[in-house]
């Protein structure tokens, strides 16, 4: 029987973990907390990140690394600015599991998406991107819910493995343009948040949307990506929902920063990090990102949102499929 095990105790990490229990199947959940490890362990539910959701009997909590080497998959939902760090700790213990990135956003130490962190300490390990429109709350509820599974002709070989009742998932084979969508998606959150927090309408929502779907389609052609692949779950469709709701952490960080209230501690805001990463990527390939920018210098306090606003609106007039 395959060992599925989910390294990564947040939200998202355990809502799979769950959901993937839920069919029966033996799962392992890795945190690496004791404490939150043995809180984990006799509440039977993960409090501290998803409360209310009871651990089906296959589920098996662990902090020890040594367990991870059993897995045969292993889907890594630990943050992305965490995730050289956590390969670095595994080592050799992870070095022959099929590995299923969840992590969405760009490394902003080097630009790297993650598959191209994980590329550059296993040599020859065997990567997958699961992504898409989905929320932890309701994954974990057995809600239906839609992803895609990227990768190579190997990650087909996945797809049956990784099955859960309320979970279907789609094949791709371009992983550079899953993760692109589900990393910058994440940053026009932040955008569609402030408009709406400074009261600017769902129509300055909507062109938020809009516009950011064309920054990210640009990108993602200049890194080689295929177009079809943006107007897919992984990029148009997360990019519906973290965009529409207050679930969306990113969409919550711009919301509160839109009604100018100071942003939650404590929680992390991928999008925040990859708007930087996602900055210098551009001005590599010489691609314009105007929203990405004006996004990067609200957060820095260096604009003011009205002053956001007036600046969008001053740029040239242009055809809209430029």
């Amino acid at each position: 029987m395959t060992q599925i095990t989910v390294a990564g105790a947040g939200a998202f990490g355990t809502a799979l973990a769950v959901s993937f229990a839920s069919g029966g199947n033996p799962v392992q959940l890795w945190a690496r907390d004791d404490n939150h490890v043995n809180q984990m362990r006799l509440a039977k539910q993960n409090a501290r990140y998803l409360a209310d959701r009871k651990f089906p009997q296959t589920l098996n909590v662990t902090s020890s690394l040594s367990h991870l080497k059993a897995s045969d998959i292993l889907l890594v939902a630990v943050p992305t600015q965490s995730l050289r760090a956590f390969l670095g700790d595994a080592g050799d213990q992870i070095a022959k599991a099929h590995l299923v990135l969840c992590c969405k956003g760009v490394e902003k130490s080097s630009g790297l998406l993650p598959t191209e962190v994980v590329a550059g300490v296993f040599d020859n390990s065997v990567t997958s991107v699961l992504t898409g429109p989905g929320f932890a709350s309701e994954i974990s509820a057995g809600l239906p819910t839609a992803l895609t599974l990227a990768g190579s002709e190997q990650t087909d070989n996945v797809l049956n493995q990784l099955t859960a009742p309320n979970l279907r998932l789609y094949l791709s084979h371009d992983p550079t343009g899953a993760q692109l969508g589900g990393a910058l998606k994440n940053v026009v959150a932040i955008a569609s948040g402030l408009a709406i927090g400074a009261g600017l309408g769902e129509s300055a929502r909507a062109a938020v949307m809009t516009r950011g779907f064309a920054e990210m389609s640009r990108l993602a052609k200049a890194m080689g990506a295929e177009p079809t692949t943006l107007a897919g779950l992984s990029g148009f469709g997360d990019l519906a929902l973290t965009c529409t709701s207050h679930l969306s952490r990113n969409f919550s960080l711009g919301y509160a920063l839109g009604k100018g209230e100071a942003e939650q501690t404590g929680v992390t805001y991928e999008g925040a990090a990859t708007a930087e990463a996602t900055e210098v990527l551009a001005t590599k390939l010489g691609v314009e990102m105007p929203l990405t920018e004006i996004v990067i210098a609200i957060l820095h306090g260096k604009l003011t949102v009205s002053q956001a606003v007036a600046a969008l609106l001053a740029r040239p007039l242009r055809h809209e499929q430029e």
